[in-house]
């Protein structure tokens, strides 16, 4: 079976890991927790790192550095993976879905100035599927109207925007590090940010509120949102070759790009957008084109993935308030897309295979 996608692994990694389980600081303390912060935030290009136990807990961290609390507003995309609303929602905030751009798959900044309220705090722009949000519109919408911007950057690492890296645009921006991302420590997440008193006050909320000069004085109510020093381990292996499994990523995706059938449409990644093709991702001219590459793709053994589904769709969301005919474009690519395995040592001739049958397959409709 050709996978989704799978970690690109190796006796760095494997080495990494025993140094740190040698170490005997297997849990939230030792040095490569303070490296993998510090070698990944150089990398992205912020000042400050704060590593989490995964890149929802980093969102909810986020939100609750920044103050969001109950009745204020968080403009949301309603294409996206759901830790983002939910992590609104743990602040008992309320979030405002808006709806994607047809191009990019992106939140539509245009959209985003319709749903400003006295009540909004703040934007969490998504960079979906790998590729760049029209961030610097979203930034500059932002600081017209003085709200906090959130990235989540979890399937971008290493995504560019007008050769500027994601991550870099916002008041705090977030990462996961799953065992599907770029770059994995199993779970985990990161919050970065060139905002010192954020890191700060980050640092103390993920660590139980604890006072970092009185321990075991608590002056806030915290988290124990901690990666461990294990999984930080395998961080510092892991982005020590982010260049490789990037180029290896790229490659995957000219090859698709250049042998997939004209009928198919592609996720526009030309610039200002430098995507990384986390997932590569695909659309059909309508559902029913779809399930017969779904189908003809199974049969061959070839694991691929609907689009996530429009959040406001679904049971928990659905009491937020919203107008269906705002988000038609989210439900249209919820309903036409699939993502293809794009794992990093995918071999060339199953991403020719691969093409090969969704062709034949689009062919015969």
């Amino acid at each position: 079976m050709i996978p989704i996608y799978k970690p690109f692994l190796d006796a760095n990694d494997r080495a990494s890991i025993c140094d740190a389980f040698d170490s005997g600081w297997v849990s939230s303390k030792g040095d490569k927790i303070l490296q993998f912060e510090r070698n990944f935030s150089y990398y992205v290009g912020t000042k400050f790192g704060t590593s989490t136990s995964n890149g929802t807990t980093a969102l909810h961290l986020a939100l609750s550095a920044l103050g969001i609390g109950r009745n204020d507003e968080v403009i949301v995309p309603d294409f996206t993976f759901v830790s983002p609303i939910n992590a609104v929602i743990y602040q008992h905030a309320r979030p405002v879905l808006v709806d994607a751009e047809h191009l990019t798959w992106g939140i539509d900044p245009d959209k985003i100035r319709k749903h400003i309220t006295r009540r909004t705090k703040a934007i969490i722009a998504v960079h979906i599927y790998g590729n760049s949000a029209r961030i610097e519109e979203i930034s500059e919408i932002a600081k017209e109207n003085n709200i906090y911007l959130i990235e989540d950057c979890a399937e971008s690492i290493g995504a560019k925007y007008n050769g500027k890296k994601v991550g870099t645009f916002g008041d705090i921006s977030c990462f996961s590090f799953y065992g599907n991302k770029i770059i994995t420590t199993g779970e985990g997440g990161m919050c970065l940010t060139n905002n010192g008193d954020l890191d700060e006050k980050m640092k103390i909320l993920r660590d139980h509120g604890m006072n970092p000069t009185n321990r075991y004085w608590h002056d806030v109510v915290g988290y124990n949102y901690r990666m461990t020093n294990l999984q930080a381990a395998l961080g510092v292996s892991q982005l020590s070759k982010i260049d490789e499994i990037l180029s290896k990523k790229r490659r995957i995706a000219q090859i698709y790009s250049e042998n997939l059938s004209s009928e198919i449409i592609l996720q526009n990644s030309d610039p200002p957008m430098e995507s990384v093709f986390w997932l590569y991702s695909i659309l059909f001219k309508d559902d029913s084109q779809r399930k017969e590459v779904i189908k003809a793709l199974k049969k061959s053994d070839i694991e691929s993935r609907s689009f996530f589904y429009p959040a406001h769709i679904m049971p928990p969301y659905r009491d937020l308030t919203f107008d269906p005919e705002d988000l038609k474009v989210s439900m249209n690519l919820s309903q036409r897309g699939i993502n293809l395995p794009s794992y990093p040592s995918l071999p060339e001739d199953d991403v020719l295979f691969i093409s090969n049958i969704i062709n034949r397959a689009v062919g015969k409709m």
